[in-house]
């Protein structure tokens, strides 16, 4: 993980199984956490196949043809794409030396990766939970009460799911920022 402390960058996983809430809870921490003046980059895992391209595309016609690596560039963003073919699925750390130096990495996915990480539990759901299998949860946010060791945050209270982030992984941001 030399990539991570080259660039003082800590990462912080958010678990569940479908349906309880993730995404909705990290786009709800972005904001949070970036009135704290922390740089928060995002990777989500998807279990399925996905193409943000589209059949006819120029880009995905280049990558059809065999290209390994198309670049979509414009003035407001960019986007590396970068087919697998035959190759191995790479790791956590492998996906983490792609991005530019920030104070935080919010995990969507890789629940089984070491890092510390939040699960989002909704016993309505009908999923069984992580945590007691999982060591690498260190606190359940949730909508209903649950018996665990672990910190219990209320999933509706978004300001102190970002504290406990903060607080757990040491994070200083630009204190100038705080409103």
């Amino acid at each position: 993980m030399a990539t991570m402390k080259a660039f003082a960058m800590k990462v912080f996983g958010v678990a569940g199984f479908s349906g309880s809430g993730k995404t909705t809870l990290i786009e709800q921490l972005i904001p949070r956490l970036t009135a704290r003046g922390l740089k928060v980059s995002v990777i989500k895992h998807a279990h399925h196949g996905f193409d943000i391209d589209r059949p006819g595309k120029d880009s995905y016609r280049h990558r059809e043809a065999g290209a390994s690596e198309v670049m979509l560039t414009g003035a407001q963003r960019w986007a590396l794409l970068h087919e697998l073919r035959d190759e191995p699925e790479p790791t956590l750390d492998e996906y983490l030396a792609h991005f530019s130096p920030c104070d935080l990495v919010l995990v969507e996915g890789f629940k089984n990766e070491p890092v510390p990480k939040l699960e989002v539990y909704r016993p309505a759901n009908g999923k069984p939970p992580l945590w007691p299998e999982n060591p690498n949860v260190v606190a359940v946010a949730t909508d209903e009460p649950v018996k665990t060791h672990l910190p219990v945050l209320d999933l509706n209270d978004i300001d102190a799911i970002a504290e406990f982030v903060v607080t757990t992984l040491e994070l200083q941001g630009n204190h100038d920022a705080l409103v």
